[in-house]
């Protein structure tokens, strides 16, 4: 619980968001952060002391989680880890193959036969998917929306555009005895957000809508945390170089690399660094 001195302020302090919009700072955003990232209350209690007394006006709301993150990972214990992955998620760029994989993974772990960008026939045309899971008699078509701008909107032209492409391959594959008993449903996830009337068309037509934070409380932040299916870049032990270079063997998250720990020799990495790096998988995969 918040003490009463970090509400004191009269004048509320006025911070910038990803998307530009111009809001009152609030401290207890920060420390439910704190907290579902599992820091200890001592060291929640002098992180929202420290940024207390920084805080100004016109600063950004990454700014402040950028120095709350970098307090925090002085503990160094895995609620650092778990606090920066929303950064994490957005390291896996600039392309958004890496999130593709990394989903299909989310979706592998909840017992889906998974394929990842393939290409499928429809009724007029060829289709590009990014990843498609099937699962008791159920098959989802997704798109998945990755951006490195945290700020960024998924507008309502993507969901019409891929309730078309669904239709059309869905048209098709009705004619093929090997989905004559499967229900299909298309989708779209991204680590960002949606935009109102994105979500509002989406609902409406049939979509499922997955983004960082929607639906609530059942978002992408919470199926990884679920999961435990943490993005490679939230590791501290290895190079953002080290990290690019496992992305492109298609290596995507920390599960993976405890599971093929081979990887870690093909970055030649030295004995002590890849114990490091093992201590780290063992204790963010636990």
């Amino acid at each position: 619980m918040i003490h009463e001195k970090y509400l004191d302020k009269v004048d509320p302090v006025l911070v910038q968001k990803a998307s530009g919009e111009v809001q009152p700072f609030e401290i207890k955003k920060l420390e439910l952060s704190l907290r579902n990232a599992g820091a200890r209350k001592e060291t929640i209690a002098d992180i929202l002391a420290n940024i207390q007394s920084w805080v100004y006006t016109g600063v950004s709301t990454k700014k402040i989680y950028s120095r709350a993150f970098k307090l925090l990972k002085r503990e160094k214990t895995i609620s650092a880890l778990r606090y920066k992955l929303k950064q994490a998620i957005m390291e896996l760029g600039p392309t958004g193959y890496p999130f593709e994989r990394f989903i299909g993974q989310l979706y592998q772990i909840q017992d889906y036969e998974v394929q990842v960008g393939v290409v499928v026939e429809g009724y007029s045309v060829m289709h590009e998917m990014d990843v498609i899971a099937t699962k008791n008699g159920v098959q989802q078509l997704l798109e998945c929306k990755y951006s490195q701008d945290q700020g960024r909107h998924v507008s309502v032209q993507v969901p019409l555009y891929v309730r078309s492409r669904v239709d059309d391959i869905v048209r098709k594959r009705k004619e093929h005895p090997l989905y004559k008993e499967l229900r299909f449903e298309g989708g779209v996830v991204t680590n960002t957000r949606f935009s109102t009337d994105s979500i509002q068309y989406g609902r409406a037509a049939g979509l499922h809508l997955l983004a960082w934070d929607y639906p609530a409380g059942e978002g992408l932040k919470e199926l990884i945390e679920k999961y435990k299916l943490y993005p490679l870049t939230v590791l501290t032990t290895l190079t953002k170089k080290e990290k690019n270079l496992l992305m492109e063997r298609f290596v995507v998250s920390c599960r993976q690399l405890k599971q093929q720990p081979e990887w870690l020799q093909e970055l030649g990495l030295n004995p002590k660094k890849s114990r490091a790096v093992q201590r780290e998988l063992d204790e963010i995969c636990l």
